[in-house]
């Protein structure tokens, strides 16, 4: 059986597709990328300002799964440039404590609405 999750305080999908879906205990959650919900546009500011609020964007549909950043396994991020990888790191590594989740990193030739970071996750719901 899957649920659709979805949440105000993350942008809505721009595309047909959930902004998560809980299978089981999994819950894997599409990727987020820098998009003030309130206003559905990029925001301001430099990579770090723009991974902040990726994460913020993921914290907000975890929480509609009844989920936290402390449940997530798994996350890949998608750069447009892999020389922002020290600041996305850095930036990223806020929002985590150990054991940290598994992760890839990943150059693209670019993302949605001109982002520079998206990043997508996969969490256990308790």
């Amino acid at each position: 059986m899957k649920q659709a999750i979805s949440s105000p305080d993350a942008p809505a999908a721009i595309g047909p597709y959930s902004q998560a879906i809980r299978a089981g205990s999994l819950v894997l959650l599409s990727g987020q990328i820098p998009l003030d919900p309130a206003t559905g546009q990029l925001v301001a500011g430099d990579i770090a300002a723009q991974t902040a609020r990726v994460m913020e964007n993921l914290k907000a549909v975890l929480a509609a799964a009844g989920c936290s950043l402390a449940d997530v396994v798994r996350t890949t991020i998608y750069l447009t440039d892999l020389g922002h990888f020290a600041a996305v790191n850095e930036a990223y590594g806020r929002f985590f404590a150990p054991p940290f989740p598994a992760r890839a990193t990943v150059q693209v030739a670019a993302l949605p609405k001109g982002a520079q970071v998206e990043i997508d996750a996969v969490a256990l719901a308790r």
